[in-house]
């Protein structure tokens, strides 16, 4: 990986590229740090400071803002917008005929579909964007606060109206650094964006476990956190690398007097087909209770109910439930985003088939029979990788602040995995290296 890196900085083409990225990642940077119109800056920070764990309602976007969700900055809503209209998107691309006309009529359908998710994306901007501002002025954005203390001064709806916008111009702008990235960069601008997000808020909780520990100064709890970091992070490079490889044959045809067809090649079915979806799935569904329950006055017994066993990770119910929804959305995800009649049908079109296995429906059978087996590890995987943080660590007191859980680390590692991979393709198409050197 460091290699791939060193000789990207050799190449002149690449090392433009690389630079480039950094300048915009450094441009966002500097966004999240920078406080909307209308915010008391020191009220918000003397909260911050008050509040011990970002593991709450908004850990999560706050998370993927890198956080500038709770010190209310102008990328205050980050990539999330993006990532949930994609998420739409994409699911509405099973059920409405037109938007899955557009995805097979190649480039001109995808431009138009990254049309409507730019669209969307600003509408989803503005919706959080008021949703953010009405949960700051109600002081339910921290969980700890002076009482009296305003994070919103102005309650005036002007002020509001700028907020608002400052907050959706901010998301327009994330969204535009990242296609740079994508376009004149070194690729995947927005997974890069989360990526960056997700790893400046690393320092910060590492030194919270630390500062929270009891056991020699807290110096025990973080070397026992650091070490079951590595250790998942190996155990997730292994499963996001492994993949059922299904050997297709082409039958060999004679047009004219020349021959086409006769190659193998395979079908690669990830062990974790549906990647970080099923995760982000679950935990925004059970924020949705959470969230109703926390606006919801008075002290009735299902408000009660919720927030003793739904509001907080640590309880059975939470855990329990948190569990199932992401083996169910991992199931979910993968049926609709791996059509095994589609494959077939292409197969069959090309003259292609398994070994084994007759052309169409028996083939359509087949791919699905192995995509449920694999499934179910890669479900399996996704759930306790989320649950590391509550299960594992709760008796150190370090689950609040674990950096290595969950939606982060499998983020972490799968954008550097990818990133890794453009590099180096990149590099063999300017310096390529056979058998013989």
């Amino acid at each position: 990986m460091l290699t791939a890196f060193a000789r990207a900085f050799k190449t002149p083409d690449l090392r433009k590229k690389l630079l480039f990225s950094l300048g915009i990642i450094v441009i966002y940077r500097i966004g999240t740090h920078i406080p909307i119109p209308g915010v008391d800056y020191t009220v918000v920070q003397y909260c911050i400071d008050q509040t011990k764990s970002n593991s709450g309602l908004f850990g999560l976007v706050n998370m993927f803002s890198g956080g500038a969700l709770l010190q209310i900055t102008i990328f205050a809503l980050g990539i999330m917008p993006y990532i949930t209209a994609s998420i739409i998107l994409q699911l509405l691309t099973v059920v409405i005929p037109r938007l899955e006309a557009l995805k097979k009529e190649g480039q001109a359908g995808t431009s138009k579909i990254t049309q409507y998710t730019r669209y969307l994306t600003v509408a989803l901007a503005i919706l959080q964007g008021t949703g953010l501002v009405a949960t700051a002025r109600s002081g339910a954005l921290f969980s700890s606060c002076p009482q009296g203390s305003q994070i919103v001064p102005d309650q005036s709806i002007f002020a509001t109206i700028v907020m608002v916008v400052t907050m959706t111009a901010g998301t327009a702008v994330v969204m535009w650094l990242g296609e740079l990235i994508t376009d004149r960069g070194i690729g995947n601008g927005m997974s890069i964006l989360m990526f960056i997000s997700i790893a400046a808020t690393f320092p910060s909780s590492l030194w919270a476990i630390k500062e929270q520990g009891d056991l020699a100064d807290g110096w025990i709890e973080f070397a026992v956190v650091i070490a079951v970091g590595l250790v998942m992070v190996a155990l997730v490079v292994f499963v996001e690398q492994a993949q059922r490889r299904i050997p297709v044959q082409y039958a060999k045809r004679m047009i004219g007097r020349r021959s086409y067809g006769g190659t193998s090649t395979y079908i690669p079915l990830k062990v974790n087909q549906a990647g970080i979806i099923p995760v982000i799935f679950a935990s925004s569904l059970l924020y949705i209770p959470a969230l109703v329950a926390q606006f919801a006055g008075g002290t009735s017994g299902w408000k009660t109910w919720i927030e003793k066993n739904l509001a907080q990770p640590d309880a059975p119910a939470h855990i329990t439930l948190y569990f199932f929804l992401i083996i169910f959305f991992a199931f979910f995800y993968v049926a609709i985003s791996f059509n095994p009649e589609e494959v077939a049908d292409n197969m069959k079109k090309y003259g292609g088939f398994i070994p084994g296995i007759r052309a169409g429906r028996p083939t359509a059978e087949y791919l699905s029979f192995v995509l449920n087996r694999i499934t179910w590890p890669g479900s399996l995987y996704l759930a306790l990788i989320a649950l590391v943080p509550t299960m594992a660590l709760a008796p150190l007191g370090a689950n609040q602040n674990f950096v290595f859980g969950g939606t982060s680390i499998l983020i972490i590692v799968g954008v550097g995995l990818e990133t890794v991979k453009q590099i180096e393709s990149q590099l063999q198409q300017r310096n390529y290296e056979g058998f013989l050197r």
